[in-house]
């Protein structure tokens, strides 16, 4: 599976749950696919934008 299948498969299993992603993670994903920014940064995006603030 190239890494562009697995991030259709990934994107498609969360659509199952009749969810979409937001079009800032989408542009994430394509410039993943493309080699523009690495699976960590999108773990960093994804980290700041759900951090649980402790309270």
């Amino acid at each position: 599976m190239t890494n562009a299948q697995a991030w259709d498969y990934a994107v498609g299993m969360i659509k199952v749950d009749g969810l979409e992603p937001t079009e800032e993670f989408k542009t994430y994903i394509e410039k993943e696919k493309r080699g523009e920014v690495s699976m960590q940064d999108i773990k960093q995006y994804l980290d700041r934008k759900y951090k649980v603030k402790e309270g």
